[in-house]
Formats: structure tokens, C-alpha cells, sequence
């Protein structure tokens, strides 16, 4: 096949261009400067589309003797990942700005232009599985980046490949070492790439401005000021702006965001407890959503917030229904849901983006679905 590499500058998308080699594939690399302003070097591990990465990543394609080109989608990135995530926060929501890029850069604007100039499928330094149309979880469990795939449509998958997901990250490391390739111990990337500083709060302040409100407990005592909901998160504990813990001494946790009143609540630890995740735009690896509930595990964040569910897909959207509670479920979100499989990695069934959470304890929480799928 003739494939398209993304490489982004470090090991993983390298190695996964010179597995593609290996396997017979003719590949193309492409970087994407995604960045209006990128600058000349990194900050230790934060940022990316910098100079650096550009250079290391031509570096890397020279070394594997392959065609290299750099593509501009800034503009893109701008308006698809930039612009919705501070619009999300500025609406009370925590989104996930890697999930957005997959979804609207990587595997749409970015797989689009490849299929119009001929190339089959984009090859991406992603840690995940993917065979025969089935997205799993990669074999090294700390790196697993299925969570952030989940939003790709079958369509999206059937152009995609995966080559290190079968692999832990220290041998992908010895791996690159061995073939030359200078980016071998290079850090990996972390925190948002477009916020290398690394502070989110003032990143959106001085995109949205300071919008006054208040911080309530949850008897609608008010405790404290802030300039806006774009400073918050649900189960936030730390920058709440409080004098100090709760008055039986246990700290408090931001429990709601009300973006039309400005008001931020906070609560005890049991208060962020939810048993059910409502959540819209729902995605099926499959190309299609099952008859009815179904059997599965559920998870509201890239590493951690799992719990065993029953989640049923309504109206474009999901209803999942945990049979243990999570904290922390914030709108904005995404909650993914697999198919455990100890054998071959737990499968991915689908995504939704989560749009509203119930405390309320259900039957599902003790009782099993008979006619629920697996």
C-alpha cells in the first residue's frame, strides 16, 4: 500500500514510519505545522510544532530514506482544536484537546488530503491495536492512547494503522536507537501541546477575559470570588480560592459549573460521586450501534475513571449506567467504552461526549441486565 507517515518529531511516530517500511508499504512522511507562531525550540517536554520538532522529524525520514514533506494546518488546528476548546471551557465544560485533534485533524482534514493524492492509509506513532477494523487498547498499558481514538468512525479506522501499539515504550526506545534514529531518548511530549508553559488557567483567561462569579457550597453559602468558570473543573481540589478546608476539615472539590450564573459549587468528596453518564454524539467503531444495552466497561478520562456499565445508545447519544460510582465526570469530556479481553486488549465499542452526569443509585448498580449484550 502507499501509506502516509505522520511524524510528529519524536520516537514513536518514527519508529511506526520505519515499521510501515518494514512491512513492505511505500510511505510518504508528512509533519504537520500546526502552529501560527511555532517556536525555535521545545520546552524540555512541553509544546510541540516547534522548529526542533520539524527538523527532527525530516532527520528521522532521511535516515529511513523516505520522501518528506511539511504540511500547514495551522488554520485548522486553530479553529477545530483551539477555538473549541477555550469556547468548551468558557461553556463550564473539560475537554479533551487530543481527542479533537484525532477526530477533526489527524484522521479527517489530514486522511482526506491523503486519499485525494492517492495514498491508502495514515500511519501514526499512536499507541493502540488495530486489526481488521478493531480498535483495542495497546500492550503497554501506561502509554495505551485508545481512549483518545475512540471517536474515529469506522470509516476513519479503516484508513488508519497503528505499528507500536504491540510494543512497550522502552523497546520502541532500543528499537529507534538501533536503527539511528537521533530521537531515540528524546522526552515524550505532555500536558497540552498548544499551552507549553503549561498553565491552562492563564492560557484561557487571556483568551476569555475575566467574567466575574461566585463559589458556593453546597448549602448556596457563599464562600469566595473568581473572574470566570473557565478556571475550574469538576472534582477540582487545589486553586479553589478558599480560605481553607470545609468546617468538619476535609477538603472541598468542585462539584458544578454553572456557566450562565457564573456560579462554581463545591462539595465533599462522596458529593462527586455519579452513577450514570449521559453523553451525546456517539461514535460506534463498528459503523453501527447496537440493538440495545449492552455489557461493557466505561471510561471518562485517558488514564483512570473506569467502572463496569450498562450503556444503551439513545437518540445519537449514550445513557450509561455504571454498576460502580466515578468521580470527577465532568461535561465536555469523552466516556469510551470497551469490551474487556485479557487475551488480544480490550476492545473498543464506542464514545460518546459526555453532556450531563445523575447521582442517582439505579438498579444496574446490583442487578444484571439479562438481555444485555456482550
Amino acid at each position: 500500500m502507499r501509506v502516509l507517515a505522520a511524524m510528529s518529531g519524536g520516537v514513536d511516530s518514527a519508529v511506526a514510519a520505519a515499521r510501515a517500511l518494514d512491512a513492505g508499504h511505500e510511505v510518504v512522511g508528512v509533519h504537520l505545522a500546526l502552529s501560527t507562531a511555532p517556536g525555535t525550540l521545545r520546552t524540555g517536554s512541553r509544546g510541540c510544532c516547534s522548529k526542533e520538532d520539524a527538523g527532527d522529524a525530516r532527520r528521522a525520514a532521511d535516515v529511513l530514506g523516505i520522501p518528506f514533506y511539511v504540511w500547514d494546518f495551522a488554520d485548522r488546528f486553530k479553529e477545530d482544536v483551539i477555538d473549541d476548546f477555550v469556547a468548551s471551557y468558557a461553556a463550564g465544560e473539560t475537554p479533551n484537546p487530543c481527542l479533537r485533534c484525532n477526530e477533526k485533524i489527524k484522521f479527517s482534514a489530514l486522511a482526506d488530503r491523503a486519499v485525494a493524492l492517492g495514498f491508502d492509509a495514515v500511519v501514526t506513532g499512536h499507541y493502540a491495536r488495530l486489526a481488521d477494523g478493531v480498535l483495542r487498547r495497546a500492550v503497554d498499558a501506561d502509554k495505551d492512547q485508545s481512549y483518545v481514538l475512540a471517536v474515529l468512525t469506522a470509516e476513519q479506522l479503516a484508513r488508519a494503522m497503528f505499528p507500536v501499539g504491540d510494543t512497550p515504550k522502552p523497546l520502541i526506545r532500543e528499537e529507534a536507537a538501533a536503527r539511528g534514529l537521533a530521537v531515540a531518548n528524546k522526552p515524550d511530549s505532555h500536558d497540552i501541546c498548544f499551552i507549553p508553559s503549561g498553565d491552562t488557567r492563564a492560557f484561557l483567561g487571556a483568551k476569555i477575559g475575566v467574567r466575574p462569579g461566585a463559589v458556593l457550597d453546597a448549602d448556596g453559602t457563599k464562600l469566595a470570588d473568581h473572574e470566570g468558570v473557565h478556571g475550574f473543573t469538576i472534582g477540582q481540589r487545589k486553586g479553589l480560592g478558599l480560605p481553607g478546608p470545609a468546617a468538619d476539615g476535609k477538603p472541598r472539590y468542585v462539584t458544578d459549573i454553572d456557566p450562565e450564573t457564573g456560579t462554581v459549587r463545591v462539595g465533599s468528596a462522596a458529593d462527586l460521586e455519579v452513577w450514570t453518564v449521559l453523553a451525546e454524539r456517539a461514535v460506534w467503531t463498528s459503523g453501527a450501534a447496537p440493538d440495545g444495552p449492552i455489557e461493557c466497561v466505561a471510561q471518562v478520562r485517558a488514564h483512570g475513571g473506569t467502572a463496569p456499565a450498562v450503556a444503551e445508545p439513545v437518540e445519537g447519544g449514550l445513557v450509561v449506567r455504571l454498576r460502580q460510582p466515578l468521580t470527577g465526570v465532568a461535561r465536555g469530556q469523552a466516556v469510551v467504552l470497551y469490551r474487556p479481553d485479557a487475551e488480544h486488549g480490550d476492545q473498543v465499542l464506542g464514545s460518546g461526549t459526555i453532556s450531563g452526569t445523575e447521582r442517582e443509585r439505579h438498579s444496574y448498580a446490583t442487578e444484571l441486565v439479562s438481555d444485555a449484550t456482550v
